[in-house]
Parts: C-alpha cells; sequence; structure tokens
C-alpha cells in the first residue's frame, strides 16, 4: 500500500472523526504527514515504540488496536485447548498510557480473552512477575522506557513472563499484518476485565527480598538517595527497600511524582548524568553513600558511589553488571552452592569482563544478542541450569528466574546490599569495583550513538551500516582487525586466513570488529530509536603500583583514538 492510499483510508470509516479531523490538520504539514504514513510501526528489541499521533508510523488508539486484534487472533490459535486465554497489562506514566492501557483491554476482552489490568502504573519487571503468577499466557505493558515525552510503546510478553521471540515473534507480526483496521473489535467485555493491584504487588515485593537480600548487617547505616526520575519505581523500589531493613533511604521529592513530561530532566534516562543531578545534590546533602535513579517503566537503574576521593562519581552499565555478578557469585560461593549447574548470561554488546569472572567461579557464561529477551530465552531454554543473575550495558540487570526482564526494583536493592556490606567491612562500592579490576583485569566500555530521524535518517543507518560490512577498514588505530562477526550474515571471519566460523545466534543487524589488542568495536542500529549505536571495548592489566584513576585515563585515551580510527 502506497503512503498515499494509507492517508486515504484514514478519512473515512473505521477512523473516528476526531482522527480525521486531526489528519485534515497533519495535511498541512507534508513532510509531518509522509513522516507518520511512511511505514508502519514493528516490533524491535523492546517491541513497538514510537511518537505518539495519528498515522501508521505512530502509536494511536488504531495502531495498538490492530496490534491486538492480531495479537488476540494468535492467541487463540496458539492455545485452542484453553478454557480460557489470560492476559496481563500494565501501564507507565506516559501521556496516554493509562487510556491506551484501557482501549487494549477492551480488544482483548471483545475477542473473549480474560484481562488482568493494573489498576495504576506498575514497573515493568512487575508485569513480567504477574505473567508467571497468574499463569497468564500473555502480557503487554504500554511504555517508551527513557524516550523523549512524546513516546509510548507496546511491548508483548509470553507465557514465561519474557518478551516474546522467535518463532511468536515474527509469526505475530505476520497476523498483525493480515488484520485490517476495520478488523478491529473495540467494544469491551467488561465481565472479562479485572483490575489488580495489592496482592500482586506484595507477591512481588517479596520475590524481590527472596533474591536480591542476603545475609549482611548495619543496612541502618546505608544512606540511600533514590530518585524515580518521575516514573514507576516510586510504587515499588521505596516500599522494598523499607522491607528489606533500609531505614536511611532519602526521595528527590521534585521527582517522585509520575509525570509523563519528565519537567525536571531534559531525559529520564539514568544512564545520563544531567538525569540524576538533583538526586547528586541530595546525597552530599544527606551524606548517603550511593544514589540510584531509575527510568520511567523502572527496568533500568543508574548509580553513582562515591569514589576514593569521596567525590561521587557515575558508573555505566557494565561496572555496576560487573559488580552485581561478582557480589552474586561470591555469595553462592560463600554458601557452597555453586556446583557446575548455575550459569551467568550477557549481552554481545557487553563487556568481555562478565565471563572472565563467571569462569572464575566456574560458572557456565552464555551469551545473547542485545535484548533481554534473549536472556530470558535462556532461562527457558536450559531448564537444567540455575540462572544467577546477568545483564547487559544499557544498565539493565536480572537475579534469578521468578522476573524474565531487566528489572531495576530488585538490581536497586541488591546494589543496596553491595553497598552496605562493602560498608560493614570498611570498603565501599567503588572498591569492590576496583577489586574487580586488580583480580579479572581492567576493562573500560564506551557508547557512541548517532540520531537520524525520519525517513531519511533510516535510509542513513542503513547505508553505515552496509558500508562498515562491506568496506571495513583494515586497520583501526594502528591495530589490526583479527575476526570480523557479522550477525546478518551469521559468520565470524577470520581475517587472516579468511575461514568463517558459523555463530549461532539468530539473525540481527550487529556488526563486530575484534582488534589484534583484544579491543572489540560493535555497531547495531537501535530497536527502539532512530540511532546507529557504536560500543567500544578496551582493557589491560593493572600493575601493583597504578592506581584506578591513572589505569582508567590510559584506557579512555586508547577508546578515543579507536573513535578517531573509525572516523566518528
Amino acid at each position: 500500500m502506497t503512503v498515499n492510499s494509507k492517508i486515504e483510508e484514514w478519512t473515512k470509516s473505521p477512523f473516528d472523526q476526531e482522527t480525521q479531523n486531526e489528519l485534515i490538520q497533519l495535511k498541512k504539514n507534508p513532510e509531518k504527514l509522509e513522516d507518520a504514513f511512511y511505514k508502519n510501526l514493528e516490533f524491535g528489541t523492546g517491541g513497538m515504540r514510537g511518537i505518539m499521533g495519528i498515522g501508521t508510523n505512530r502509536i494511536n488508539k488504531y495502531t495498538l488496536g490492530k496490534s491486538t486484534q492480531g495479537l488476540s487472533d494468535y492467541l487463540k490459535k496458539s492455545f485452542p485447548n484453553k478454557n480460557e486465554i489470560k492476559v496481563v497489562i500494565a501501564y507507565d506514566c506516559r501521556i496516554n498510557s493509562k487510556s491506551l492501557s484501557h482501549q487494549v483491554a477492551a480488544v482483548f476482552s471483545a475477542n473473549g480473552i480474560q484481562v488482568y489490568l493494573f489498576s495504576d502504573l506498575r514497573p515493568t519487571p512487575e508485569l513480567s512477575f504477574a505473567v508467571k503468577h497468574l499463569n497468564a499466557q500473555c502480557g503487554i505493558v504500554l511504555t517508551a522506557s527513557h524516550n523523549p515525552p512524546e513516546y509510548n510503546g507496546y511491548k508483548v510478553y509470553w507465557e514465561d513472563g519474557g518478551q516474546i521471540v522467535p518463532p511468536h515473534d515474527n509469526q505475530i507480526i505476520n497476523q498483525i499484518d493480515k488484520t485490517e483496521f476495520g478488523d478491529i473489535n473495540f467494544t469491551p467485555n467488561e465481565k472479562l476485565i479485572t483490575l489488580i493491584d495489592r496482592e500482586i504487588d506484595e507477591a512481588f515485593f517479596n520475590v524481590a527480598i527472596e533474591l536480591g537480600k542476603f545475609e549482611i548487617k548495619n543496612r541502618e547505616n546505608y544512606k540511600v538517595v533514590f530518585t524515580s526520575l518521575h516514573g514507576t519505581s516510586i510504587t515499588a523500589v521505596p516500599q522494598v527497600l523499607e522491607k528489606a531493613g533500609y531505614s536511611q533511604v532519602y526521595l528527590v521529592k521534585e521527582q517522585s511524582k509520575p509525570d509523563g513530561n519528565f519537567p525536571t530532566v531534559k531525559s529520564p534516562n539514568p544512564e545520563e548524568p544531567e538525569a540524576l543531578k538533583l538526586a547528586l545534590l541530595e546525597a552530599e546533602k544527606q551524606g548517603a553513600d550511593i544514589v540510584i535513579g531509575t527510568d520511567p517503566d523502572c527496568d533500568r537503574l543508574g548509580i553513582a558511589v562515591r569514589d576514593e576521593t569521596g567525590e561521587f562519581c557515575l558508573l555505566n552499565g557494565n561496572q555496576t553488571m560487573v559488580v552485581m555478578t561478582y557480589f552474586l557469585l561470591e555469595q553462592w560461593r560463600q554458601k557452597d552452592a555453586l556446583n557446575g549447574k548455575q550459569f551467568i548470561a550477557s549481552t554481545i554488546v557487553s563487556t568481555p569482563m562478565i565471563a572472565k569472572i563467571a569462569s572464575s567461579y566456574g560458572v557456565e557464561y552464555k551469551e545473547t544478542l542485545t535484548g533481554f529477551k534473549w536472556i530470558a530465552k535462556l532461562i527457558e531454554d536450559f531448564p537444567e541450569l540455575e540462572f544467577i543473575g546477568g545483564g547487559e550495558e544499557s544498565f539493565g540487570y536480572l537475579v534469578g528466574n521468578k522476573v524474565r526482564d531487566k528489572d531495576a526494583v530488585t538490581a536497586t536493592l541488591l546494589a543496596c546490599e553491595v553497598g552496605a556490606y562493602a560498608k560493614s567491612i570498611g570498603k565501599s562500592f567503588f572498591e569492590i569495583l576496583e577489586d574487580c579490576y586488580r583480580e579479572f583485569g581492567a576493562y573500560k566500555e564506551r557508547l557512541l550513538s548517532f540520531t537520524q530521524k525520519g525517513k531519511e535518517g533510516a535510509e542513513k543507518i542503513s547505508l553505515m551500516m552496509n558500508n562498515f560490512r562491506e568496506n571495513p577498514p583494515k586497520t583501526i588505530a594502528g591495530q589490526s582487525i583479527s575476526y570480523i562477526e557479522d550477525y546478518q550474515k551469521g559468520f565470524r571471519i577470520n581475517l587472516k586466513d579468511h575461514s568463517r566460523e558459523k555463530l549461532n545466534f539468530d539473525i540481527a543487524n550487529v556488526l563486530i570488529y575484534l582488534l589484534e589488542d583484544g579491543s572489540k568495536i560493535a555497531i547495531r542500529p537501535s530497536g527502539t530509536e532512530p540511532k546507529i549505536k557504536f560500543y567500544f571495548s578496551t582493557n589491560q592489566k593493572i600493575e601493583k603500583h597504578q592506581s584506578w584513576k591513572e589505569v582508567e585515563k590510559e584506557l579512555e585515551s586508547k577508546i578515543d583514538e579507536l573513535t578517531k580510527g573509525m572516523g566518528i
């Protein structure tokens, strides 16, 4: 269907008069009109996400309705012997999230599907937990994570509590593609919609404490500053910390009220130092030990801790993941619980340090494509192994198998446990990180992202990926490329003898250069934003006489050279 035919379709039934009137206004801006209709929203690594508004390339009642109608039909085909198919729906603080969640619930119920709808906003990990807890076949959360205020999204979860993966994702997309807008049944069956809240909350809180709390003393002496960045975590994180025994938790009041406009930050992204500015001010006021902020749907967390000078430094996602993984494995070792039937997981764009830590404890390490849906799939695919924990560089971490998506509620508790433990033995969270570097080698990573909006931007990203794939540089910053891993073609290529080794992964548009000095450069388009991303990783040993700060400067300098060598 052409862009013009799509636009024409939206000028008449089944589209309501309000939508038709908005389209008339949109036609006054041809550029925005084309962007709203030139393609259909697609499922990426985090589901379907986009700008709110009218059009096939926008989040609205019709694009979500079409997806929900197609998903309803797919659920009926997938579970033909189920007397009652159940779906759980949650939503975050985003503008229109509540109304869109009710429209999604209406479509499911209209198709005879039992809906369990959270009565108010809730964290994404609680949705993942609720799917399994309620023995549901599917889950939906309305969220756009850390995207700007004009965005919203629609994540789909399967009966294991994880986001959809092959073959379900492609089959669902095919079913949605067959669905016409006129097929959507928006008339709700109220008898099939049940509101849920406190009972699920308490069960989720208990699981977070079960997985994230350890035998640690003096929690009451550990000072925590926490900010929800106007998001859903305010409904769970303070409650879990209190239940776990943390009595000195200070909230950033200006950011505690859920608000989809995110009025106090440029971006509600805990990766950005600016997002934690108010929290850091509060931390200095309170003499806090740690600062933690979560994104709007509470699946990712950013952490700032005091370094050796006593100043706060913001850890990146890899550093947080290293400390958490090390701490978990050490706790398991002390309990003599490691028996060779456990595993740790991370992703191909995250720090290689996780594999080294797992190996040192005799624990299996498994690596996945980008996105926590793949880590959740590992838990499902290897039931004979216990999942201890794992994460990825984008500030997400998961403990245990009760939740099947990155979980900032449990991870926040775990971070506090690490810090409280360190303080009880006269150390700090930062010193635990330094200990890891001295034991396993010093690693430093950096992510660079470049935004390319709209149709023209998508074409630029495609051309860039094609150029790096077909015309790779021979050397980067004076270092030869030893191997190229092309996850779209499915091969690892040895550039010395030009031999090929098959990659045991699903097809993905990711390219990795492995350099002779052990550095790594990964390139991929974002699955949820109009960006191309470059991930740099380099490493070296720390000599006894060297401080981490000294080595960090050397590693940062190496990454600077690599970025120049890549021409970015």
